[in-house]
């Protein structure tokens, strides 16, 4: 199953540098609701100069494309939507690694992870309600269907540990309201 790959894959070796992190997007999605095929994981990983070293360590050059060293710290300069990539060589799965920056919804999300186990490790997942939001942007954003059926997804299966007090005070925050109602429309 490629969700378990991502996560031996970028999540295992992560979880060692003692980096904070969370995983949201489809993998999360899918760990709320029903699978579905994915090979990208999207993190949320709050990063500091001081462990770029540690990070490049963690993700050696001969496995894994990842930026040099000059571009992670630009990345990490930025006060929002600092990002970058990782590559497994071998498979050619990637980590989309988003950095906490100055986003408030990112800071909740780390405050308020979920940690599941999976075999011997344990993973910080973001919020349900966090997930949602993100993905109700992606889906204004994409219109893609792929957004929608997640979200549908994770309601169908954990809809009643879902809050939606938080989560529509998320969805007025970041006026996506017009998108919350197609999709309650479409249920």
């Amino acid at each position: 199953m490629p969700a378990l790959d991502l996560i031996s894959i970028f999540i295992i070796p992560l979880n060692r540098t003692g980096i904070e992190y969370m995983v949201t997007g489809s993998v999360a999605s899918m760990l709320y609701g029903e699978p579905r095929m994915t090979h990208d994981i999207d993190l949320i990983v709050d990063l500091h100069t001081e462990h770029i070293p540690v990070l490049l360590n963690t993700f050696p050059k001969s496995e894994y494309y990842r930026p040099p060293e000059e571009v992670i710290g630009v990345e990490i300069a930025r006060a929002q939507r600092g990002h970058f990539n990782i590559i497994h060589h071998a498979t050619g799965y990637k980590a989309d690694v988003y950095l906490y920056g100055n986003d408030k919804l990112h800071e909740w999300g780390m405050k308020n992870r979920q940690f599941v186990e999976i075999g011997n490790d344990k993973i910080g997942i973001a919020p349900a309600e966090y997930v949602i939001v993100r993905k109700l942007e992606y889906y204004r954003e994409s219109g893609f269907q792929k957004h929608v059926l997640d979200i549908e997804s994770m309601f169908r299966i954990k809809g009643k540990q879902i809050s939606l007090a938080i989560l529509e005070d998320w969805i007025k925050n970041k006026s996506l309201e017009k998108e919350w109602a197609l999709i309650q429309k479409e249920q």
